[in-house]
């Protein structure tokens, strides 16, 4: 029998995976920026399929921790490889912020390599990242998408401690996947992390994400949602995997724009507030929006009560 993740021949794009190069005066500034504060993105280090669409827009995602991981999960395009010791990235917090503040943005979204090296794994940046923007751009809301800190609940607390408005953890694959998707993480881990969030801080949002075309099941894809649920996580982005080189996994099937509406649908009758999908979606993808829609409808539910 086949591995389900590991077919033996890669299929060709269909018509709706269409990527644009990052282009014009929007995606100009950003790698201005980018260069003036020497930071990283994970725009580019992940490959994101929406960096055109989000630079020109004048958004992007701050990657803090250096931008080699200490993990090898087997979908991901960030390399691995040393990382930068804690002493370089003390200065990341500062330079994001001024960032921020000259982009003169309003949703700010702050993620990190994985840094199982580190004794907090990262969560003292983070923190200071976020107590930075506050400082910078007093109007910024901020988003951090964290990783799971090895289940370590001090590290958790420290960034909860700072006040995100929303705190985003992906799952990025069914249980069934995880030994081969992301062998050096653990579903129930994650999960776990997610119900500790609103355990500890009921008014941060929490979301997650998921990658399809890996060779999981509608059932599976239920399943998680379920899971996510029952943790009380209230935003769900849904979006193809999309192969970064071919020492990665292979996409097993391109799910078509139809399908990502019928499960969103699904979702949303599962009671998440918010559910992005899409063949090219991504974690990040529209977040200010996101953010908008949920405050909007925070101060809705609060004139109500």
């Amino acid at each position: 029998m086949k591995d389900p993740v590991n077919p033996t021949k890669p299929l060709p794009k269909p018509p709706w995976i269409r990527v644009r190069l990052p282009s014009g005066a929007g995606c100009r500034r950003i790698m201005e920026l980018k260069r003036e504060q020497r930071l990283h993105t994970v725009c580019e280090a992940a490959l994101c399929p929406n960096r055109a669409d989000c630079w020109e827009r004048g958004t992007a995602t701050f990657l803090i921790l250096g931008d080699h991981c200490t993990r090898r999960c087997r979908f991901c395009a960030v390399p691995g490889g040393p990382p930068l010791s804690l002493a370089e990235c003390r200065d990341e917090p500062r330079r994001v912020a001024a960032a921020v503040a000259a982009m003169e943005l309003r949703h700010a979204v702050v993620t990190s390599v994985t840094r199982d090296d580190l004794e907090d794994g990262g969560a003292g940046i983070f923190t200071a990242t976020i107590e930075a923007i506050r400082a910078a751009a007093p109007g910024c809301s901020v988003e951090v998408l964290i990783p799971d800190f090895q289940g370590n609940r001090q590290s958790l607390e420290r960034v909860l401690a700072a006040a995100p408005e929303i705190l985003g953890h992906n799952l990025e694959t069914v249980a069934a996947l995880y030994s081969k998707v992301r062998p050096q993480a653990q579903y129930r881990r994650s999960i776990e992390l997610l119900r500790r969030v609103k355990e500890s801080a009921p008014g941060v949002i929490t979301k997650s994400g998921l990658m399809l075309g890996l060779g999981e099941s509608r059932a599976d894809l239920i399943q998680a949602f379920q899971d996510l649920r029952e943790v009380d996580c209230e935003v769900l982005t849904l979006g193809q995997y999309l192969r970064p080189d071919k020492d990665r996994l292979p996409v097993v099937r391109y799910v078509p724009p139809e399908e990502f509406e019928s499960l969103k649908r699904d979702a949303l009758a599962l009671g998440f507030r918010w559910v992005e999908a899409g063949p090219l979606v991504r974690s990040s993808y529209r977040a200010e929006r996101q953010a908008r829609a949920l405050a909007a409808t925070a101060r809705q539910d609060a004139g109500q009560e």
